[in-house]
């Protein structure tokens, strides 16, 4: 008669917990607590089930042994265990690169809980590799761990101290006084390789609407206007331009990510497009414009007011500066551990006044979700005096 034996399909790794125990043909992870990964080893098919109770129940519970039975059923219905004559042999360990190929997989799925477990293996297994640590603490993050997230990018960054987005995260998450603003470095790293799914990430995976509402909140206060000469702000790949170029006279587009800026190219939507850092073009533009748009650029900004202020210089009177921010508690503002900042809707307010410019509207909204959550952010509309 045959025994039970562990699939051989199935592919193992050990932790503290028990087992991770990942069968590839039906893509499907157990997850073994200490009981089981102990039957799960004398399952190797030299021994009957009566031999594997013998065996495990002196170190069950007392009066817990029925377990024995019920684990070893239930896992010959999933798969995990087998009935088949053949030569005991030991289940191969997953290897750390099929670990974090299936930490990658886990976390896309949404598998969190799994996925850190998956990670936190890798790293303890391969700790010189930046890459590891890395991953571990992206999903980390996702899960909610701040401790175990700060801990794994500070392992990164001594591996990695050129990392400039990752040191950029770590002040948020050591609770350090925020900079002024994400530094170039920063910024060019992390869109230099999402530019190209970075329209896909954000309308097919977080529900990305912030280009249409802030659209709507413009529109709404412009009635019909027409032939506006208009800027875009961190124009990123142009999602926000192809809603504002009918209503458009002229449109320009400028975002500091060069990759950004050629998949705006590529859209056919701009009349001109440049490379350059936001304050830095508002303080040299000779242009003045009846709106200027920043879709979900400001949260690279802490303080609004350098942006603000160069803003109102370049709008014609009765202008409008149109923009997105993530909501925050915390006065005046914060940042927040994805590396972005939030503001208070009282900061707003205050930069409008110091920029001299009228709040003439200010809402709130969800434009996406992250992690499966919703983000709320502020849509903000600000217009220069016709008198100014």
């Amino acid at each position: 008669m045959a025994n039970p034996a562990i699939n051989s399909a199935i592919r193992l790794c050990a932790d503290d917990r028990g087992y991770l125990a990942y069968d590839s043909d039906a893509d499907r992870l157990y997850e073994l607590n200490a009981t089981g990964a102990l039957i799960v080893e004398l399952c190797d098919g030299s021994r009957t089930s009566d031999e594997i109770r013998a065996l495990a129940a002196p170190v069950m519970p007392e009066g817990q042994a029925a377990v024995i039975d019920h684990f070893i059923s239930e896992a010959l219905e999933s798969r995990l265990l087998v009935l088949e004559d053949r030569t005991p042999v030991s289940p191969r360990e997953l290897s750390p690169e099929e670990l974090t190929t299936l930490v990658e997989h886990l976390r896309d799925c949404g598998q969190i809980g799994s996925a850190l477990r998956c990670a936190k293996k890798v790293a303890q297994r391969t700790p010189e590799d930046p890459v590891a640590w890395h991953h571990l603490g992206r999903v980390a993050q996702a899960a909610g761990d701040r401790p175990l997230a700060r801990e794994a990018f500070e392992s990164y960054l001594s591996q990695r101290p050129e990392d400039a987005a990752i040191a950029h995260l770590l002040m948020a998450l050591r609770d350090q006084p925020p900079p002024a603003r994400a530094s170039n470095e920063c910024i060019l790293q992390s869109f230099s390789d999402f530019a190209s799914h970075y329209d896909s990430k954000m309308r097919d995976h977080l529900g990305y609407q912030a280009p249409e509402r802030l659209q709507q909140l413009i529109w709404s206060e412009l009635n019909g206007a027409a032939q506006l000469t208009i800027l875009d702000l961190g124009c990123g790949t142009g999602l926000a331009g192809v809603g504002l170029k009918p209503r458009a006279a002229r449109l320009d587009g400028i975002d500091l990510s060069p990759e950004m800026i050629e998949m705006a190219r590529a859209r056919g939507t701009y009349d001109s497009l440049e490379v350059a850092e936001i304050t830095d073009w508002l303080d040299k533009a000779a242009s003045d414009f009846d709106l200027i748009v920043a879709c979900d650029c400001l949260v690279y900004f802490g303080n609004l007011e350098p942006v603000a202020r160069p803003v109102a210089v370049r709008l014609k009177p009765d202008g409008c500066f149109a923009f997105t921010v993530e909501r925050g508690e915390k006065y005046p503002l914060r940042l927040t551990d994805s590396g972005r900042f939030a503001h208070h809707p009282d900061h707003i307010r205050e930069v409008a006044a110091k920029s001299g410019l009228l709040l003439a509207r200010l809402e709130e909204g969800v434009l996406r979700t992250e992690a499966g959550a919703e983000v709320v952010c502020l849509l903000a509309l600000l217009r220069k005096p016709a008198s100014h």
